[in-house]
């Protein structure tokens, strides 16, 4: 998946699809919002408005794609390891959207992080085993790095911004 791909769904770094989001964070009430093209605040109502939930389930998409191929399906433990790992992603992202507190959010999207890492190092295991070829490696690799940045910003964003209210 090449950056013009990410950008051809509207997973660009600028921001979300064809709403024209940006990662813009909280009100000081702590809703969850965004800035909008003309500049005007709007509430976060559901997870999948996040930039970095976006990236999480094109990851497990692309997971789910793979493992479902060749001598890979049949690897049941790495199968289920990778697809486990590629869904926390998402689903962190997800949960951490319904805590309470900017704290316990950010605490979510770090266990995405790490989510995005264990799916690099079983990525390893699949190419060494030869279930997936080294495009296909760099490909969802790159996807990976892309998610895991995200998901950086996006605590940075929250971190600057729970120092700002305070």
């Amino acid at each position: 998946l090449t950056d013009k791909g990410l950008t051809d769904k509207g997973l660009t770094d600028k921001g979300l699809t064809d709403k024209g989001l940006t990662d813009k964070g909280l009100t000081d009430k702590g809703q969850r919002t965004r800035d909008s093209e003309d500049n005007k605040n709007m509430k976060i109502d559901r997870f999948e408005d996040i930039e970095a939930w976006q990236l999480g389930r094109e990851l497990t998409k692309q997971i789910y794609a793979r493992t479902k191929e060749g001598s890979f399906a049949r690897d049941y433990g790495l199968c289920d390891q990778i697809r486990r790992a590629a869904g926390s992603t998402m689903h962190n992202v997800a949960e951490g959207f319904d805590s309470g507190s900017d704290a316990e959010f950010i605490r979510f999207l770090r266990y995405a992080q790490r989510s995005c890492t264990e799916v690099q190092s079983e990525l390893y295991v699949a190419l060494d085993q030869q279930y997936i070829s080294p495009v296909q490696f760099e490909e969802l690799y790159d996807l990976t790095k892309t998610t895991h940045a995200k998901i950086g910003g996006f605590i940075k964003y929250l971190m600057c911004s729970e120092k700002g209210s305070k």
